[in-house]
């Protein structure tokens, strides 16, 4: 914050400096930020928005007038490089990283000084979604991998594509043999590693509660029951081994896994219910495709085959059906991503949402950024722009179907997938009458006589050469309610009955090639490039492109090959992540050259052999982890230990771990007794239609949408409208794929756990199932800590708790008509919600 206080304003302009562009100039604060935003300081996430939202514009924007690649720096100013932004020229600072409102580049790029614009042409000006992400990345410390080193122009010939295979996630997958030593294969790496360092394993190994609640919440994101602690117990005194293995496989069985995992997954997939942007449209159809993902890890569908479903669903053949529409829905993977829905050059649109394809695709389930080289080739991996047009060609050979009608501020519509007609099959848009239809069509001829009659009007106004008002308001209106009506039409069949409809990716009706884009823009395309992967990849039996099909069948097949380097290692690791809060590889999303070096290489190599050898099974390799000694370790602090490893990057101990958003939703309701664990009928988005969220937001709609006792993976995600139990604990970041969230302590967190009245409500729940309970007040707190924490209390802590309970009798009001024994449990378990340990799984 000091650094701030440092900061030299500049002065206002002279008549000469007026007419530059924007210019900065370097100040010690400056240097000072810079040096503490660099690239190791940095969060994946942020590295992944600096490149997404961040970087293109710079390269297409700013670049032409500001880099060394073009030869000017017009002010002295070059934006290629992250040095050179706080350098700049004479107006001072470019940018105060943390801080917005004095970063000069936001004033320029949002006009707030008539003397300092950029671009200097209005017709040019950005558009208020992009200086939203500046702001926002400025906010964030202004990350940026470039360093001090500016943007050299790179050309195909200059990357060694061969040098790829020294990097080591792009060499070729080989099964180690196991270190020497006794125990399962996992805990030989480890102890390798730990014997290495001088450091030794935490012993005794965590006691059967802290066990089971950790398995609990890992595998199906509950607590468990006092019956469940009970029988457990007893079995893990009997026989260790079995008891863990046998809760292991009833954990695995439950449909709570699948809602668990499938959310992580759904972090990684950008998975959401609106479209976000600077038009944020409800997706009423997402619904599906977030099902589809909880069936398919419930049933362990193979990994290799999730992949190909998600990528090329409408592509693969199928034996009825049901499994037709399954892996149609499949590619929602492929539709959910955030548009640009006001976007008026159709082929800019096009372009942009096949890149937002590319870019999830790749980090999801390579780990690796390739959309980084649309505007130029990669930085830091030997990626270059044909490989990324390559792979563009697929995408933009393919349609994408989102279900937006057109309307003020979203000119890009889409119709929606329909499914085939399966028994049983759930249909959240309502059937309508022979009449109802008539009413609808009815209502659509009117509405385009009314429009005609407009058009009319104003033409021959402007005949007579008098000045037309045309009403320009209630045009829109009309023609937004029109294309309302025709979405409805097309979702119904001749007798009105609602069809099943989903979002999702189809063969394109023009199968071609594309055009390499220098800097990514449309007016200076280049050679044409084949449809295909990236070179960087070696595969013995790779695919060639079928010629007749997009090639997203082919990119599946390509994928999920045997001998792929990273598809294993990328999905084994966030499996680990999972487990351990942090993966063998740090850098979840990042597998390149300027993500974490993997901290037991060897176990990474060991267990991506090992899933493939399993037939990429989820539930295997899950089962394989956790019943290893390393996982079941305890958490134990150890001094000498700590000194070698402070992160325990070594695995001596089990790190203790923050639950995340939903995990602290749901257990606050399983304590209270309330969790509903049934599956819901769609989604309360789909009962929107083409109401705003923002009107939601307004009107408290939306939160109270959000108040129900069904499981949280369930509840409805809109882009920058979040539940506040879920914005409150770091939920995933609903455009961009997400492999670890953040895990943060702030004061918001502690007064949501104490005024929330969703909190309030579970804590009052909870209270009334302990007084329900036929025993003595102590018997009662000892139940509540048992259900809150998977822990009887001890001596000392329920000592505590009675003279709590004894002190809120002495002070309850005796005139209330409110129990004051339920009172003072209330407050007693909402005190037990609100802990540390409520909130932490050790």
């Amino acid at each position: 914050m000091v650094f701030h206080h440092l900061m030299l304003r500049p002065e206002r302009p002279t008549c000469d400096q007026r007419s530059r562009p924007l210019s900065l100039g370097l100040s010690l604060a400056g240097a000072l930020l810079f040096s503490s935003t660099s690239h190791a300081a940095t969060t994946d996430a942020q590295l992944a928005f600096f490149e997404t939202h961040i970087r293109p514009v710079l390269v297409e924007t700013c670049y032409p007038c500001h880099s060394a690649e073009s030869g000017k720096s017009k002010g002295d100013l070059l934006v290629d490089s992250a040095a050179g932004l706080l350098r700049g020229g004479g107006s001072g600072p470019a940018l105060s990283p943390g801080y917005p409102e004095e970063s000069l580049l936001l004033t320029a790029i949002s006009y707030h000084d008539s003397d300092m614009r950029m671009p200097p042409e209005e017709k040019d000006r950005l558009d208020d979604q992009v200086v939203t992400n500046f702001r926002r990345w400025i906010a964030m410390g202004a990350p940026d991998p470039r360093g001090d080193h500016t943007e050299a122009v790179h050309t195909t010939e200059a990357l060694d594509l061969t040098r790829a295979q020294e990097h080591w996630a792009y060499r070729p997958l080989h099964k180690p043999a196991l270190p020497e030593g006794s125990g399962q294969a996992i805990d030989r790496f480890v102890a390798s590693q730990l014997t290495k360092a001088g450091i030794f394993p935490s012993t005794p190994a965590a006691d059967s509660e802290t066990l089971l609640r950790r398995l609990n919440f890992d595998l199906v994101g509950l607590p468990p029951t006092p019956e469940e602690i009970a029988r457990f117990k007893e079995a893990h005194s009997n026989n260790e081994d079995f008891a863990i293995a046998n809760k292991v496989d009833e954990l695995l069985g439950r449909p709570g896994f699948g809602e668990r995992w499938g959310r992580h997954w759904l972090d990684i997939a950008r998975y959401a219910e609106s479209n976000g942007k600077e038009t944020n449209v409800p997706h009423p159809h997402a619904w599906r495709y977030r099902d589809y993902v909880i069936d398919a890890f419930n049933a362990d569908k193979p990994y290799d085959r999730f992949l190909s479903e998600q990528i090329a669903g409408d592509l693969l053949p199928y034996q009825n059906y049901a499994q037709q529409a399954e892996q149609i829905t499949a590619t929602g993977f492929l539709a959910l991503g955030a548009k640009s829905l006001n976007e008026r050059n159709p082929a800019q649109f096009l372009l942009d949402v096949a890149d937002e394809q590319i870019d999830t695709l790749t980090r999801a389930v390579l780990g690796t950024t390739v959309a980084c080289a649309r505007c130029h080739d990669h930085k830091f991996d030997p990626i270059p722009t044909e490989d990324y047009y390559a792979l563009a060609g697929i995408f933009l050979s393919s349609d994408t179907y989102y279900g937006t009608t057109s309307g003020p501020g979203r000119v890009r519509e889409s119709k929606l997938l329909r499914l085939p007609d399966v028994p049983g099959q759930l249909i959240t848009d309502p059937d309508i009458s022979i009449d109802g239809m008539a009413s609808l069509r009815e209502e659509r001829a009117a509405l385009e006589r009314q429009a005609g009659e407009l058009r009319q009007a104003a033409f021959a106004a402007r005949r007579m050469e008098e000045a037309p008002e045309p009403d320009i308001r209630n045009l829109l209106r009309i023609r937004t309610r029109i294309g309302q009506i025709e979405a409805k039409l097309e979702t119904i069949d001749d007798n009105g009955r609602a069809f099943p409809l989903a979002m999702g990716a189809w063969e394109g009706t023009e199968i071609s090639d594309t055009n390499v884009l220098r800097r990514g823009e449309l007016d200076q395309p280049g050679q044409r490039v084949a449809r295909g992967f990236p070179r960087f990849v070696s595969l013995q039996n790779p695919p060639r492109i079928n010629p007749n099909q997009s090639g997203r069948l082919d990119l599946a097949q390509w994928i999920t090959a045997p001998d792929h380097p990273l598809t294993a290692r990328v999905f084994v690791n966030r499996i680990w992540q999972h487990l351990f809060g942090r993966g063998i590889v740090a850098s979840v999303d990042n597998f390149g050259t300027t993500g974490e070096l993997p901290s037991h290489p060897e176990l990474l190599d060991y267990l991506a052999c090992t899933l493939i050898e399993d037939g990429w099974s989820t539930k295997s390799m899950i089962r394989r982890i956790v019943l290893s000694g390393t996982y079941r370790q305890a958490s134990h602090f150890d001094e000498q230990c700590f000194h070698k490893d402070p992160e325990n990057t070594l695995l001596w101990r089990m790190s203790k771990r923050r639950l995340e958003a939903e995990a602290i939703r749901d257990a606050m309701l399983a304590a209270a007794g309330t969790l509903n664990m049934d599956r819901p009928s769609g989604s309360p988005v789909s009962r929107l239609n083409n109401i705003t969220p923002a009107r939601l937001l307004a009107s408290g709609q939306l939160e109270s949408m959000t108040h129900n006792q069904n499981r949280s993976v369930y509840l409805p995600v809109i882009r920058d409208s979040l539940p506040d139990a879920l914005d409150v604990f770091d939920f995933a970041e609903a455009s961009l794929v997400t492999g670890a969230r953040d895990a943060t302590i702030t004061p918001g967190q502690a007064l949501y756990m104490l005024n929330n009245p969703f909190v309030q409500d579970c804590a009052a729940d909870l209270g009334h199932r302990l007084l329900e309970q036929e025993t003595g007040s102590r018997e009662q707190l000892a139940l509540g800590h048992l259900l809150c924490y998977g822990r009887p209390p001890t001596p000392e802590e329920i000592d505590i708790a009675a003279r709590f309970y004894d002190d809120f009798l002495t002070r309850a009001d005796t005139t209330s008509h409110l129990n004051p024994r339920l009172l003072a449990l209330h407050s007693y378990c909402q005190a037990l919600f609100a802990s540390a340990e409520f909130r932490y799984l050790d």
